[in-house]
């Protein structure tokens, strides 16, 4: 009896390791982002399920008067709409840091700082059947939780391609 309840656990073990292995379970790549947020991000998705997901993202922004930084955590849910296409929704947190210097009146100013953000996220994606290739296009609400970055709530509009694998 003992062999059979063993047996049967291992052929059930095997049985859901090999399903859970079902396509890709991380995807890569980079969301382009508006102005509201820092533009362009690296971007990392792991599934931890069917319909679960972390995403992280990495952003910046650097030009000749404004340079920052900024990681943002999200936790997602996924939903299926048909074939390819899904649907998610999700709420995370974000953590950078920035600096600016500008010349005013013949003279250089300048400013440092680092903010926190609550954030949210909702968007369609559609999952190519023949390439690991994943676009998406969402909306995310921030909430920022200093005043030294920025005031209020903002959202940013963006557009992500990441390869699955």
């Amino acid at each position: 009896m003992k062999k059979l309840l063993l047996s049967a656990a291992l052929i059930l073990a095997v049985a859901s390791t090999a399903q859970a292995q079902k396509g890709p379970k991380n995807a890569i790549g980079l969301r382009f982002g508006g102005n509201h947020g820092l533009g362009t991000e690296i971007s990392y998705q792991r599934d931890l399920s069917k319909n679960n997901r972390l995403e992280l993202d990495l952003g910046w922004r650097n030009n000749s008067d404004y340079n920052a930084v900024k990681v943002t955590g999200l936790y997602e849910w996924v939903w299926n709409i048909e074939g390819g296409f899904d649907w998610y929704a999700g709420v995370g947190a974000a953590v950078g840091t920035w600096n600016s210097s500008y010349y005013h009146d013949h003279k250089k100013h300048s400013d440092s700082g680092s903010f926190g953000l609550i954030t949210g996220t909702i968007g369609l994606e559609y999952n190519f059947k023949e390439v690991p290739l994943q676009v998406a296009l969402d909306l995310r609400p921030e909430v920022y939780l200093n005043d030294s970055y920025r005031n209020g709530i903002y959202a940013d509009l963006g557009i992500a391609v990441r390869y699955r694998f």
